[in-house]
């Protein structure tokens, strides 16, 4: 049984083995190894996979890979044009990428959970925390670079002052700017905090979930883990497309002049 494979800490120390990551450093600076293996790779995994895909393109006969990466663009390209109303080259392949990056983070929760753990274990390392999602340093790590890009377009579509104006103005007018400042201040931030706790709640409990089935009877396991499988991989779908989308949303919101 799973619990055995790490001796007297029982159930318990099973799951919390399989949520710890492998980190080095204290504080502010701990990082995370694995996180930033497995997210690193998935990424560069997506590069190379689109650009392949890019460069055998034809006009004639597309083959499977071709055939799966414009179904994908032209399915975000339709989110874009839904949702967002500026003028900018750079949403639809950030949404792209979002969306691909994302899922492909969270597909790794299907990934059986003492599968590479014990390859990392053969390897000499204690700990290996496979599901970039559900470090809560990676999903807001994203958010946060959302936040920026929306701070960023704000300030150069309506210009400094204008965008000083918006928060120092808006909703009640000049005689509540202290009230309005706080209003948009809590708006802002609650932006990438809102982002990154949806992702990371959802995919932890589905990462979590499989680690309980992990502790049954072998017998028991495959009745419970195929359909809790099929059932995580619309949650790790709806997932990605709700942080591209929300994604687009905001930064849609940043590009109106008023």
């Amino acid at each position: 049984m799973a619990t055995e494979a790490h001796g007297s800490g029982g159930a318990t120390g099973y799951i919390v083995h399989h949520l710890t990551p492998l980190s080095s450093g204290e504080g502010f600076w701990t990082f995370h190894w694995d996180t930033l293996f497995f997210s690193a790779a998935l990424g560069a995994f997506f590069l190379i996979l689109f650009r392949k895909a890019a460069v055998e393109a034809t006009t004639g006969v597309p083959g499977p890979l071709q055939n799966f990466a414009e179904m994908l663009v032209e399915f975000v390209d339709g989110q874009v044009k839904d949702a967002f109303h500026g003028d900018s080259k750079v949403i639809a392949p950030l949404s792209l990428t979002i969306f691909v990056w994302i899922w492909l983070m969270n597909f790794m929760d299907l990934i059986p959970v003492d599968l590479l753990p014990l390859i990392g274990s053969a390897m000499g390392l204690e700990y290996m925390r496979v599901v970039p999602s559900t470090d809560l340093n990676a999903t807001f790590g994203m958010s946060i670079s959302v936040f920026f890009l929306i701070l960023f377009y704000s300030v150069k579509v309506k210009g400094p002052i204008g965008f000083a104006k918006e928060l120092a103005l808006t909703p009640f007018g000049k005689w509540m700017i202290p009230f309005n400042l706080l209003l948009k201040v809590v708006e802002e931030i609650a932006r990438p905090v809102s982002l990154a706790l949806r992702l990371f709640g959802n995919m932890y409990a589905g990462e979590l979930i499989f680690i309980l089935i992990a502790l049954l009877p072998w017998f028991i396991q495959p009745l419970l883990s195929f359909p809790w499988a099929v059932f995580h991989i619309l949650i790790i779908t709806l997932q990605a497309f709700i942080f591209m989308v929300l994604t687009i949303v905001y930064l849609s919101l940043a590009h109106e002049d008023h």
